[in-house]
């Protein structure tokens, strides 16, 4: 059984509808942003599907400018949470309703 690009493109395709669930769906922040993070990796692996078919670089340049924007939002991001758990307690989107103090 030969694996071809069309295989890594469902992969990908169904990962990121499963963090496009995750997103909507979920009401902790932390999972919320796993399934970002999931997303992006669905167009990492995208770009890298189209890179190997096309016999060209510039996807693998994409995924590192993608992944060091998912490190930076991974960090912000968890920044963001400490501080509401911190002044709220809970890191329920639900429950908090604004950012304002």
């Amino acid at each position: 059984m030969v694996i071809t690009a069309t295989f890594y493109l469902a992969l990908s395709a169904i990962l990121f509808v499963i963090g496009v669930v995750g997103v909507l769906t979920r009401r902790n922040v932390i999972v919320i942003m796993m399934s970002v993070e999931l997303m992006l990796n669905a167009g990492n692996l995208a770009f890298i599907t189209f890179a190997r078919e096309l016999n060209d670089m510039t996807g693998h340049v994409f995924v590192f400018m993608v992944m060091a924007v998912a490190a930076a939002e991974a960090a912000v991001g968890l920044a963001i949470v400490l501080a509401m758990f911190k002044n709220r307690e809970t890191i329920d989107i639900d429950q908090i309703a604004s950012l304002k103090g």
